[in-house]
């Protein structure tokens, strides 16, 4: 699956789910409130070392900032997070979206974002969810929630049924527990919000989040 979509930023680069753990082995999991946070918030983690930035779509200014995001910092890949509908998808895309991430998985996102050319790391919990993820094509799965679906034993669990399968875990993981996920051979990338506290943001400490990022980046 790929996107050759233009987006607000001109043409992009066709782009599939595996690019994702290429540029590192952290994924931001970003919560913005607060619009004017987005762009110098990409800045920040750009600057760390970060480039692939997933925005949540838990804010009413969600879209918006990828939007921002996407126009003002275009050396990020900028994706939108938590996509539960076709609408959500299609909203994404418009708001300059590269990427996808779903905290389960449907046919309906998949087919949504097939459609939309959109490439979508897909949320799975269970040996079901990831045997339906893969027939619909899906080899580069989002583990979430983490922690709380097994963690490091689940997915050394998930590795002898599904060799074949790569996975992005994302879910009470910090910078503590990240190596240990990331030391497993099924996993590529992990995600997680450490890398944007939300007291940073509030006091626009962006050197801090520079910090963590620069710190995040050299995990692996």
């Amino acid at each position: 699956m790929t996107n050759t979509r233009s987006s607000t930023t001109g043409t992009t680069a066709p782009l599939v789910p595996a690019d994702l753990a290429r540029h590192g082995p952290v994924i931001p999991v970003i919560v913005v409130d607060q619009l004017d946070h987005a762009v110098p918030l990409a800045r920040a983690l750009v600057a760390g070392g970060v480039k692939v930035l997933e925005v949540t779509l838990r804010t009413p200014v969600a879209l918006a900032a990828i939007e921002a995001m996407a126009r003002a910092v275009p050396e990020a890949i900028v994706g939108a997070g938590t996509l539960r509908t076709a609408a959500d998808v299609r909203a994404a895309c418009d708001a300059g979206a590269r990427f996808g991430v779903s905290p389960g998985y449907t046919r309906e996102i998949g087919a949504a974002c097939r459609a939309a050319g959109l490439p979508l790391l897909p949320g799975v919990a269970t040996a079901g969810e990831v045997m339906a993820a893969s027939a619909d094509g899906h080899d580069f799965l989002k583990f979430f929630p983490a922690s709380a679906a097994g963690g490091v034993p689940m997915l050394k669990a998930l590795a002898g049924p599904f060799a074949d399968v790569a996975f992005c875990p994302t879910g009470g993981i910090s910078v503590e527990t990240a190596p240990q996920y990331l030391a497993l051979p099924n996993v590529r990338v992990v995600g997680g919000s450490w890398l944007t506290p939300a007291d940073a943001l509030r006091a626009g400490d962006w050197s801090r989040i520079t910090q963590l990022a620069r710190a995040a980046s050299a995990l692996r």
